[in-house]
């Protein structure tokens, strides 16, 4: 997984987070195993105060898909829900003065998930125990200031 807005490792822009349009990045996607399924999306912030916190999670997306348009639910794709507690994507937003660490992962789930919209991450974990055949990262990290 990659993305044309930041490197792994770098910035995600502004765009993309709380204090910008709040809309997911484009995100580029290779190497899906031929037996995959379907792709499930998931970002998170393992640098929360209360633990990890999920910012975006979404399944059902076709597994031929090569690109995630910016702010865009492919069609067929479900969501669930994030830590915000809505079915949609909600980006970085840390405490003020604080930098945390973001991480974008797809999987490839050999599969389909049968999950209702808005259903949890520990669901769709639990729904893709032993049905998972590949994954991808990518990192980014976003602060603000105090």
């Amino acid at each position: 997984m990659t993305s044309p807005a930041f490197a792994a490792g770098g910035t995600v822009p502004r765009r993309f987070t709380c204090d910008g349009a709040n809309v997911s990045p484009p995100l580029r996607l290779s190497g899906v195993p031929g037996d995959a399924a379907e792709l499930v999306v998931l970002a998170e912030d393992p640098d929360a105060a209360s633990g990890t916190f999920v910012h975006w999670l979404m399944w059902g997306v076709d597994p031929h898909r090569t690109t995630l348009a910016e702010g865009a639910v492919p069609k067929g794709a479900v969501q669930g829900r994030n830590g915000f507690g809505q079915r949609r994507y909600g980006g970085p937003c840390p405490p003020a003065g604080q930098s945390h660490h973001y991480v974008f992962s797809v999987l490839a789930a050999d599969t389909r998930l049968h999950l209702p919209a808005g259903a949890t991450v520990d669901a769709v974990r639990r729904a893709l125990a032993g049905h998972t055949v590949g994954s991808g990262t990518l990192d980014g990290r976003y602060g603000r200031t105090g």
